[in-house]
């Protein structure tokens, strides 16, 4: 048997091979990097798209809190430093500066003054926290929060438009919230009483009297 012979003999094993498998690689590759860009885009969308959500909220619901102040996030970057969420560029395009991004700034004013550069209180730094957990609340909801004493450091007008807020964001979630002041009981809707003796924790369900006849004792004594 000559060697051509032997070649075409050879060549007759490898009839099946797919002959297009290097072609139809090379399309599954250019899909594959344009299906991976795609999600790259949709990703940098949806964090664009958070922010503008929450910031919005943000704005709201610190309004709520404090109907004469007011508050919004800002975006800082890297070319510019800092970025109001108005500007920030639209969302699902290619080209998206997410990655100019380097962190949240927030900026509140309690008086409505413009420059929203106010030295805050302890309490008022609890408020703009709770006015950011709120407005998260409302654009990703948690089934469950638990709140130890948030009002200790709120004046009584801010305790009271907390516990209102709390109570309407209940509908959606359940809140469960430690406190010594009335203004919160006033809004809540179970109540339980916690004692500790000899070392051990006591939790017994109680009515709201009994609970608001505590925590002014709890007041008095302070």
């Amino acid at each position: 048997m000559n060697s051509k012979h032997k070649v075409t003999e050879g060549l007759k094993k490898f009839s099946n091979v797919n002959k297009k498998a290097l072609e139809q690689y090379k399309n599954f590759t250019d899909n594959r990097e344009s299906l991976t860009a795609r999600k790259d885009d949709l990703d940098r969308s949806a964090i664009e798209r958070t922010f503008k959500q929450v910031s919005k909220n943000f704005s709201e619901v610190f309004q709520q809190l404090v109907p004469k102040g007011k508050a919004s996030l800002i975006m800082k970057r890297r070319a510019t430093e800092e970025e109001p969420q108005s500007q920030s560029q639209t969302t699902g395009k290619k080209g998206s500066r997410v990655e100019q991004y380097t962190g949240v700034t927030i900026k509140v004013s309690f008086s409505g003054s413009r420059d929203m550069t106010e030295q805050l209180s302890g309490g008022q730094k609890t408020l703009v926290t709770l006015a950011l957990i709120f407005a998260i609340q409302q654009c990703d909801p948690a089934p469950f929060y638990l709140f130890d004493e948030i009002d200790a450091n709120l004046d009584p007008v801010y305790r009271t438009a907390v516990a209102k807020m709390i109570h309407q964001m209940s509908e959606t979630a359940q809140f469960i919230t430690t406190t010594f002041r009335p203004e919160m009981l006033a809004e809540a809707d179970t109540f339980f009483g916690v004692s500790f003796a000899n070392k051990v924790s006591d939790i017994r369900p109680i009515d709201k009297e009994a609970a608001l006849e505590f925590v002014q004792e709890e007041s008095t004594e302070r």
